[in-house]
């Protein structure tokens, strides 16, 4: 019997993609729902009442979200080529990495790409501190869980592809040196080459501008809540 999987999510989301690369390297057919976060649909809002944001991943008539929640339950739902680790220990350091990655990580590269002045440079300085805890933690390794792509790679492989728009986004801010973080660089271009990844990536010069505008964009409403 064929199961029925859906992903509502948004076409640069960092978010939607991970969700998709856990798809697809468990070889899991799915029907791809593009949204218009700025216009949410009626079938968003009622798979998702509580956020009301994607990504959303139904399986079955069931409704799952959170993009980690997504990436345990695939691997759980799809036993093969398993992304999280066996070990009790690793598995929960690969989710707190994980988590780490978006609530420190993620969060102040974004804002460092639409602040100015000192907001700017206290983001950037953030940012590069929760770097340089990855660069630590990833040492010399192929991919976070070793020889292959897993869970912690699919969590915060967003970082080679992403903090890159982002800088050139919000002009005159680096955050992801090649030369500072070795590690991450070698890892990063390792994970961007996989034949599954580089296929499912959104247009850089299409993203870049998005998120050219968007700094614009979340800086003047950032202003006028100023004044």
């Amino acid at each position: 019997m064929t199961t029925k999987v859906k992903l509502l999510g948004f076409w640069c989301s960092p978010f939607a993609f991970r969700v998709v690369w856990a798809l697809k390297l468990k070889g899991v057919e799915f029907e791809y729902i593009e949204e218009d976060i700025f216009n949410k649909s009626t079938e968003l809002l009622e798979l998702n009442p509580v956020h009301k944001k994607v990504p959303v991943l139904v399986h079955d008539k069931r409704v799952i979200v959170e993009s980690f929640v997504f990436l345990e339950y695939i691997d759980e739902t799809w036993p093969q080529d398993p992304l999280l680790p066996q070990d009790p220990y690793e598995k929960a350091m690969a989710r707190f990495w994980a988590k780490f990655g978006d609530e420190k990580l993620l969060e102040s590269a974004y804002k460092a790409m639409w602040s100015k002045g000192e907001e700017k440079q206290k983001a950037m300085k953030e940012a590069v501190e929760s770097l340089e805890k990855i660069e630590e933690v990833l040492g010399g390794k192929n991919f976070m869980g070793g020889n292959s792509i897993g869970y912690l790679d699919l969590a915060i492989g967003w970082i080679g592809y992403w903090i890159p728009v982002w800088e050139e986004a919000g002009g005159s801010m680096r955050i992801l040196d090649s030369q500072k973080f070795p590690a991450i660089a070698e890892w990063s271009t390792k994970f961007l080459k996989h034949p599954v990844i580089k296929e499912n990536l959104p247009p850089r010069d299409r993203t870049l501008a998005y998120c050219h505008k968007r700094a614009e964009e979340i800086y003047a409403n950032f202003c006028a809540s100023e004044n």
